[in-house]
């Protein structure tokens, strides 16, 4: 086991702040975010968002911190030696088993990413309608080699990073990615509010229509702040392992969700006025980025050009998040089995890569092999997102609210006393009542149990 003194850290408050926001801030973001808010109403959902980041968010943001830089161990091995011989250690195994099996089907999404990168710099997408753009969405991602050719360039990309290490890895490479990542989407964010109409997107994204607001927006936007930080899988918890003993974890956990907030803003920014201009319903869903998108870049002036930015775009935020989800695996192997990270790197890598096949094969060879009536693909998403990361929140919540000395969190969370942490009793008291219970609820909203209790009502 690699001893605390010895362990590798960020080298820079830049550093920890780019590499941990880069382990929230993915395609959670930029795709997920503008669809979901588009299916809930707009600019209410945005607000119950916001509530949710700032209320749940951060308490548990900061929970996960304290449990990696107060042991220096990885998401499995900080359990271990926080509750030594007990079962709490099942929370830090699903952790690290949920990054790796979220590696499996996300990199097939990520390679995805590469391929529409290819199409817009060889303009084969140009003059097509959104009908012809699906069909060849379709036909793509049904195919044997060329998705996981992709996919597997995306692993290939992500390992180097990983098998370089903290400081010359994962640290280097957010600095480059994130500001990148800020700089495109501020980029496009501009040339999409030029658009005519494009006031009648913004109206939509800020002007918030209460009467849209019911139980299940509600929960919709917990779910939504949830995945979008990466709370449960371990990501947090490993990234602050490497903080060194002075980084101010409260500063730290506001700046996280500030960045995560700003690009999840900005990705509506970016989407909304140039839906409206269109004319395509904001209420589209998941095809909002591979289908519709490349339709309206095709309509626009220079429209390839555009649609080659916004598709790196994705491409980064998919990587930010594929180093993180990778360090987790990695991290554990390296430490809990005794091998060296190139090789844990390299374990991991592989692991993730036959996974991928059978996750990319999913939409089209083996596209009728079923387990519950899903495929591997959707199989691997619903046991991760539904089952395994609220499940890993909730107990991490329970854990620290009922098993931590309050005096022990409290000197952790202040640097010895050195810091003020004004809102510390709120703080618990949020993370042992409110925060599981809301995470519960999440849970449950996931598994179809409160839309079938409401039928029974």
């Amino acid at each position: 086991m690699e001893h605390s003194k010895d362990r590798a850290t960020f080298g820079s408050r830049i550093g920890v702040l780019l590499a941990t926001a880069g382990s929230a801030v993915g395609l959670g973001n930029i795709w997920r975010f503008p669809y979901m808010l588009g299916m809930n109403g707009g600019a209410a959902f945005l607000l119950l968002y916001i509530a949710c980041i700032i209320l749940l968010g951060f308490p548990v943001m900061v929970t996960e911190f304290y449990i990696g830089r107060h042991t220096r161990r990885n998401a499995a091995g900080a359990f271990k030696q926080l509750a030594p011989r007990t079962g709490w250690s099942v929370i830090g195994y699903n952790g690290v088993l949920a990054a790796f099996l979220i590696l499996g089907f996300y990199y097939v999404i990520s390679g995805w990413t590469l391929e529409y990168i290819f199409h817009s710099m060889t303009t084969s997408l140009a003059g097509k309608d959104a009908a012809v753009i699906n069909e060849e969405f379709k036909l793509f991602s049904s195919g044997v080699f060329r998705p996981i050719a992709w996919a597997f360039l995306f692993i290939v990309m992500t390992h180097l990073i990983v098998t370089s290490g903290v400081k010359k890895g994962i640290e280097r490479a957010s600095k480059v990615l994130m500001p990148l990542l800020f700089l495109i989407l501020i980029a496009l964010s501009i040339r999409s509010v030029t658009l005519s109409g494009a006031m009648e997107g913004l109206s939509f994204l800020f002007r918030p229509d209460f009467s849209k607001i019911d139980s299940s927006v509600v929960l919709s936007a917990m779910g939504q702040a949830f995945f979008s930080l990466s709370v449960g899988m371990g990501c947090l918890i490993t990234y602050s392992s490497y903080f060194s003993r002075n980084t101010n974890l409260q500063r730290t956990a506001v700046e996280v969700i500030a960045l995560d907030t700003l690009i999840a803003v900005l990705a509506g920014v970016m989407i909304f006025p140039a839906v409206f201009h269109f004319h395509i319903p904001p209420s589209e869903g998941v095809a909002l980025v591979f289908i519709t998108l490349p339709n309206v870049f095709g309509q626009l002036p220079l429209g390839n050009v555009w649609a080659v930015i916004f598709f790196i775009l994705l491409a980064v935020a998919a990587l930010t998040s594929t180093i993180s989800l990778h360090e987790v695996a990695t991290a554990y192997i390296h430490e809990e089995f005794q091998v060296t990270r190139k090789r844990a790197t390299l374990y991991v890598s592989l692991g993730a890569a036959v996974l991928c096949v059978f996750s990319s094969l999913s939409f089209g060879l083996l596209g009728e092999a079923k387990l519950f009536g899903l495929t591997f693909f959707d199989l691997l998403d619903y046991i991760t997102a539904k089952l395994m990361l609220p499940f890993g929140g909730m107990l991490i919540c329970v854990f620290v609210g009922y098993r931590i000395d309050r005096k022990i969190l409290k000197a952790e969370l202040t640097n010895e006393g050195t810091i003020p942490f004004y809102f510390f009793h709120t703080f618990c008291f949020f993370i042992r009542y409110i925060a599981p219970v809301a995470i519960a609820l999440i849970f449950l909203n996931e598994l179809g149990l409160i839309q079938w209790i409401k039928s029974l009502i």
